[in-house]
């Protein structure tokens, strides 16, 4: 491979977020589907989207990389980009879990290897902190991926799999960074300046946990209101008010790829409040799930045609600039 040939350079990490928005969207159907009498289908074409994203993506940062001047080891300490990639095991997580229910032993391979990755990878970028070479400013809501979020979904994976006390030392990870990562997370964006407009969006990434800690609490005791589960509802309403203050600043910003991080955490959110809804059961409480779901999903979608749009035309700009280049190129020669 020539030195020309490895100038492209890595797809941004944050594009991982793609699936895992999917993935959140596939997770309300599926729970619509158990809770709301929707057919089983509609949740499993879903997921079947989410496999093709996942792949896909993976397949095109690989191939994109051996492409690289950039080594994968260098994305991965980038102070804004590294922790991000903890959404391949997590999504593979995901994945696994709704496998198992059809087929087993593919479904718990694919989780456990999952969750094997996401244990190795915190591990090292947690290492890695320690090194102390992080600038506060960088510190962002992507942080709470490779503990959090990967802690709490693996609790609730591995207990789908058949593996409680792996569930309960997962869900006892996922909280306890969860509060470390938060403490630290509000201190920096109170104390020091803003974010970048492309590092924003991940400050939805805070309503996730509630939501996520609530459904691995669901799986493991079973849906009923009790001091845990309240609590943590009581945690994702006042996250909820959060975002619905920030809409303003949110409203701002120049779309890019990074509006993918709004989509799983609004997604998680909307299954939980629906396991809520089911747990309450007060009249008329599927009307409100329904609301839900329609909300979720055409958060997503608008989320989704916005990135076909932004990708379409930054792909047309490229082409035109090669265009260019190879007319320029062509004239010189001509001389």
């Amino acid at each position: 491979m020539t030195p020309r040939s490895r100038t492209a350079k890595r797809i941004p990490l944050n594009t991982l977020a793609i699936a895992f928005g999917l993935a959140g969207l596939a997770g309300v159907w599926t729970t619509a589907g158990r809770l709301l009498g929707v057919p089983e289908v509609v949740g499993q074409v879903l997921w079947g989207v989410v496999v093709v994203a996942w792949v896909w993506l993976i397949v095109a940062h690989l191939r994109r990389g051996a492409r690289s001047s950039e080594s994968l080891g260098s994305q991965l300490r980038h102070p804004a980009q590294g922790p991000i990639a903890a959404l391949v095991p997590v999504v593979g997580m995901l994945i696994g879990a709704d496998l198992y229910r059809f087929v087993p032993w593919a479904g718990a391979v694919l989780v456990i290897a999952s969750l094997i990755v996401a244990a190795a990878f915190a591990g090292w970028i947690l290492a890695f902190w320690h090194a102390g070479s992080l600038p506060p400013e960088a510190f962002h809501g992507g942080y709470l991926l490779p503990t959090v979020a990967a802690g709490l979904i693996a609790a609730t994976t591995s207990f789908r799999i058949g593996l409680p006390g792996l569930a309960i030392g997962a869900f006892a990870v996922g909280v306890f960074f969860w509060i470390v990562i938060s403490t630290v997370l509000l201190a920096r964006l109170a104390f020091f300046p803003p974010l970048p407009a492309a590092l924003t969006p991940t400050c939805a990434i805070l309503l996730a946990p509630p939501a996520v800690a609530g459904t691995a609490w669901f799986t493991i005791n079973g849906e009923r209101a009790d001091l845990v589960s309240t609590a943590l509802l009581g945690l994702l309403v006042l996250m909820a008010l959060q975002q619905l203050a920030l809409i303003p600043r949110y409203r701002v910003l120049p779309f890019t790829l990074g509006f993918w991080s709004f989509t799983f955490p609004l997604a998680a959110a909307g299954g939980y409040g629906m396991q809520w809804l089911s747990v309450a059961g007060f009249p008329g409480w599927q009307v409100v799930a329904w609301a839900l779901v329609v909300l979720v999903t055409v958060v997503v979608l608008l989320v989704a045609g916005r990135s076909l749009v932004l990708v379409t035309s930054v792909r047309r700009g490229a082409r035109r600039a090669e265009n260019v280049l190879r007319r320029a190129d062509d004239a010189v020669e001509t001389r």
